[in-house]
Protein backbone atom coordinates (compact mmCIF):
# COMPACT_ATOMS: atom_id res chain seq x y z
CA UNK A 1 0.00 0.00 0.00
CA UNK A 2 3.22 2.64 0.76
CA UNK A 3 4.33 1.88 -2.51
CA UNK A 4 1.13 2.40 -4.33
CA UNK A 5 1.17 6.17 -2.20
CA UNK A 6 4.47 6.33 -3.17
CA UNK A 7 3.57 6.09 -7.18
CA UNK A 8 0.61 8.27 -6.76
CA UNK A 9 2.94 11.36 -5.46
CA UNK A 10 2.02 14.02 -3.13
CA UNK A 11 -1.62 14.71 -4.39
CA UNK A 12 -3.26 11.56 -2.92
CA UNK A 13 -2.58 12.74 0.41
CA UNK A 14 -5.09 15.10 -0.34
CA UNK A 15 -7.23 12.57 -1.33
CA UNK A 16 -6.62 10.07 1.54
CA UNK A 17 -7.40 13.04 3.94
CA UNK A 18 -10.87 12.87 1.94
CA UNK A 19 -11.38 9.39 2.68
CA UNK A 20 -10.53 9.74 6.32
CA UNK A 21 -13.14 12.46 6.73
CA UNK A 22 -15.85 10.35 4.74
CA UNK A 23 -15.53 7.65 6.46
CA UNK A 24 -15.48 9.06 9.78
CA UNK A 25 -18.92 10.87 8.88
CA UNK A 26 -20.55 8.01 7.85
CA UNK A 27 -19.94 5.32 10.53
CA UNK A 28 -21.11 8.35 12.90
CA UNK A 29 -23.75 9.19 11.00
CA UNK A 30 -24.67 5.08 10.96
CA UNK A 31 -24.55 5.17 14.34
CA UNK A 32 -26.64 8.22 15.41
CA UNK A 33 -29.69 7.69 12.41
CA UNK A 34 -30.50 3.80 13.46
CA UNK A 35 -34.64 3.59 14.25
CA UNK A 36 -34.36 2.59 17.46
CA UNK A 37 -32.01 6.08 18.39
CA UNK A 38 -34.33 8.68 16.53
CA UNK A 39 -37.84 6.85 16.70
CA UNK A 40 -38.17 4.30 19.83
CA UNK A 41 -40.94 1.91 19.06
CA UNK A 42 -43.88 2.41 21.40
CA UNK A 43 -42.56 5.70 22.55
CA UNK A 44 -46.09 7.42 21.75
CA UNK A 45 -47.76 5.53 23.28
CA UNK A 46 -45.87 5.01 26.43
CA UNK A 47 -46.08 8.84 26.71
CA UNK A 48 -49.89 9.05 26.02
CA UNK A 49 -50.53 6.35 28.93
CA UNK A 50 -48.04 8.15 31.36
CA UNK A 51 -50.08 12.01 30.20
CA UNK A 52 -53.44 10.18 31.12
CA UNK A 53 -52.29 8.43 34.28
CA UNK A 54 -50.16 11.83 35.38
CA UNK A 55 -50.61 14.34 33.54
CA UNK A 56 -47.17 16.81 32.85
CA UNK A 57 -44.62 17.55 35.26
CA UNK A 58 -41.20 19.16 34.58
CA UNK A 59 -39.46 15.55 35.61
CA UNK A 60 -41.40 13.82 32.96
CA UNK A 61 -40.76 16.46 30.31
CA UNK A 62 -37.43 16.40 30.54
CA UNK A 63 -36.74 12.63 30.58
CA UNK A 64 -38.72 12.62 27.65
CA UNK A 65 -37.20 15.17 25.94
CA UNK A 66 -33.76 13.55 26.75
CA UNK A 67 -34.84 10.38 25.15
CA UNK A 68 -34.48 10.66 21.49
CA UNK A 69 -35.31 13.19 18.47
CA UNK A 70 -38.94 11.93 18.76
CA UNK A 71 -38.63 12.45 22.86
CA UNK A 72 -37.63 15.60 21.91
CA UNK A 73 -40.66 16.55 19.34
CA UNK A 74 -43.34 15.05 21.74
CA UNK A 75 -42.04 17.13 24.88
CA UNK A 76 -42.15 20.34 23.16
CA UNK A 77 -45.76 19.05 22.41
CA UNK A 78 -46.59 18.25 25.59
CA UNK A 79 -45.29 21.76 27.44
CA UNK A 80 -47.95 23.33 25.72
CA UNK A 81 -50.71 20.54 26.75
CA UNK A 82 -52.99 23.63 27.65
CA UNK A 83 -52.68 25.72 24.72
CA UNK A 84 -54.89 25.46 21.95
CA UNK A 85 -54.12 23.00 19.54
CA UNK A 86 -52.75 25.54 17.25
CA UNK A 87 -50.12 26.67 19.56
CA UNK A 88 -49.33 22.91 20.43
CA UNK A 89 -48.65 22.29 16.84
CA UNK A 90 -46.27 25.38 16.26
CA UNK A 91 -44.32 24.14 19.25
CA UNK A 92 -44.11 20.84 17.72
CA UNK A 93 -42.98 22.12 14.38
CA UNK A 94 -40.45 24.74 15.65
CA UNK A 95 -39.03 21.83 17.76
CA UNK A 96 -39.19 19.47 14.84
CA UNK A 97 -37.19 22.19 12.55
CA UNK A 98 -34.88 22.08 15.08
CA UNK A 99 -34.51 18.25 15.49
CA UNK A 100 -34.51 17.60 11.23
CA UNK A 101 -31.20 20.53 11.44
CA UNK A 102 -29.38 17.83 14.01
CA UNK A 103 -30.14 14.74 12.08
CA UNK A 104 -29.08 16.25 9.05
CA UNK A 105 -25.89 17.26 11.14
CA UNK A 106 -22.47 16.59 8.69
CA UNK A 107 -24.87 15.53 5.59
CA UNK A 108 -23.39 18.95 3.35
CA UNK A 109 -20.00 18.03 4.66
CA UNK A 110 -20.44 14.33 3.06
CA UNK A 111 -21.95 15.40 -0.08
CA UNK A 112 -19.24 18.27 -0.77
CA UNK A 113 -16.37 15.34 -0.16
CA UNK A 114 -18.85 13.44 -2.97
CA UNK A 115 -18.05 16.42 -4.75
CA UNK A 116 -14.28 17.24 -4.34
CA UNK A 117 -12.48 13.99 -4.42
CA UNK A 118 -12.93 13.49 -8.10
CA UNK A 119 -11.80 16.82 -8.46
CA UNK A 120 -9.18 16.01 -6.37
CA UNK A 121 -8.24 13.00 -8.38
CA UNK A 122 -8.36 15.55 -11.59
CA UNK A 123 -5.64 17.29 -9.82
CA UNK A 124 -3.17 14.67 -9.12
CA UNK A 125 -3.97 13.62 -13.03
CA UNK A 126 -2.97 17.19 -13.88
CA UNK A 127 0.10 17.44 -11.45
CA UNK A 128 0.61 14.03 -13.58
CA UNK A 129 0.84 15.35 -16.83
CA UNK A 130 2.81 18.01 -15.88
CA UNK A 131 5.73 15.50 -14.47
CA UNK A 132 5.21 13.65 -17.74
CA UNK A 133 5.50 16.78 -19.84
CA UNK A 134 8.52 17.95 -17.95
CA UNK A 135 10.01 14.77 -18.32
CA UNK A 136 10.79 15.01 -21.93
CA UNK A 137 13.70 16.97 -22.96
CA UNK A 138 13.11 19.21 -25.91
CA UNK A 139 16.03 17.41 -28.00
CA UNK A 140 13.19 14.62 -27.87
CA UNK A 141 14.71 11.92 -25.41
CA UNK A 142 12.69 11.84 -22.74
CA UNK A 143 13.47 10.04 -19.02
CA UNK A 144 11.25 6.69 -18.94
CA UNK A 145 11.70 6.72 -15.14
CA UNK A 146 9.93 10.07 -15.15
CA UNK A 147 7.60 9.61 -17.65
CA UNK A 148 6.53 6.09 -15.75
CA UNK A 149 6.04 8.53 -12.26
CA UNK A 150 3.90 10.67 -14.16
CA UNK A 151 1.81 8.48 -15.44
CA UNK A 152 1.53 6.63 -12.38
CA UNK A 153 0.58 9.41 -10.84
CA UNK A 154 -2.05 10.40 -13.15
CA UNK A 155 -3.70 7.22 -12.41
CA UNK A 156 -3.04 6.75 -9.14
CA UNK A 157 -4.85 9.78 -8.26
CA UNK A 158 -7.73 9.74 -10.33
CA UNK A 159 -8.68 5.93 -9.72
CA UNK A 160 -8.28 6.90 -5.71
CA UNK A 161 -10.76 9.73 -6.33
CA UNK A 162 -13.26 7.95 -7.57
CA UNK A 163 -13.28 5.45 -5.31
CA UNK A 164 -13.26 7.86 -2.29
CA UNK A 165 -16.34 9.22 -4.24
CA UNK A 166 -18.88 6.43 -5.03
CA UNK A 167 -19.23 5.19 -1.65
CA UNK A 168 -19.16 9.21 -0.58
CA UNK A 169 -22.46 9.80 -3.00
CA UNK A 170 -24.33 6.82 -2.04
CA UNK A 171 -23.69 7.48 1.55
CA UNK A 172 -25.15 10.62 1.60
CA UNK A 173 -28.03 9.83 -0.49
CA UNK A 174 -28.93 7.14 1.55
CA UNK A 175 -28.47 9.15 5.00
CA UNK A 176 -30.90 12.00 3.47
CA UNK A 177 -33.33 10.20 2.43
CA UNK A 178 -33.66 8.02 5.95
CA UNK A 179 -33.76 11.70 7.78
CA UNK A 180 -36.17 12.22 5.52
CA UNK A 181 -38.21 9.61 6.19
CA UNK A 182 -37.64 9.85 9.89
CA UNK A 183 -38.71 13.24 9.93
CA UNK A 184 -42.55 12.75 8.29
CA UNK A 185 -42.35 10.31 10.77
CA UNK A 186 -42.11 11.94 13.76
CA UNK A 187 -44.62 14.28 12.20
CA UNK A 188 -47.11 12.06 12.22
CA UNK A 189 -46.40 10.79 15.60
CA UNK A 190 -46.27 14.22 16.75
CA UNK A 191 -49.68 14.99 14.91
CA UNK A 192 -51.28 12.03 16.31
CA UNK A 193 -50.74 13.31 20.28
CA UNK A 194 -51.60 16.61 19.38
CA UNK A 195 -55.32 14.81 18.57
CA UNK A 196 -55.04 12.42 21.67
CA UNK A 197 -54.60 15.37 23.90
CA UNK A 198 -57.18 16.98 22.33
CA UNK A 199 -59.87 14.42 22.79
CA UNK A 200 -60.17 14.13 18.82
CA UNK A 201 -58.52 10.70 18.68
CA UNK A 202 -58.23 7.58 20.91
CA UNK A 203 -55.25 5.85 20.90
Amino acid sequence: MYAIIQAAGWPIWLIIAASVATVTIIIERLLSLRKSQVLPTGLLAKVVQEYRSQGVNAEMLNKLAANSPLGRVLASGLRNVKSSREIMKESIEETGSAVAHDLNRYLSTLGTLAAVTPLLGLFGTVIGMIEIFGSQAPTGGGNPAALAHGISIALYNTAFGIIVAVPALMFYRYFASRVDDFVVEMEQQAIKLVEVVHGERHH
